[in-house]
């Protein structure tokens, strides 16, 4: 094989992986039950992308935030479904 097609499709799949996680602050962290439909950030209830939640307050359904504030908000740091 190509070498430089292996350095592409390499490149590729690891760009499609860092894609695919979401990736918050160290400062941020997971806050289930606060997000507003079509407001959720990354994978939640029966689909896989962020923005796509049908309803608000989904106990599924996360938006991050920061530490120590989603008790403030009303919500829960592990998902509940």
């Amino acid at each position: 094989m190509n070498k430089q097609w292996i350095a592409a499709a390499a490149f590729t799949a690891a760009l499609g992986a860092t894609l695919a996680t979401p990736v918050f602050a160290a400062d941020m962290e997971k806050c289930y039950g606060i997000a507003k439909a079509g407001q959720n950030d990354c994978k939640g209830n029966n689909h896989s992308c962020a923005g796509q939640a049908t309803k608000s307050m989904d106990k599924g359904e996360f938006k991050a935030v920061a530490k120590g504030t989603c008790a403030q908000l009303g919500g829960s740091l592990t998902p509940d479904m």
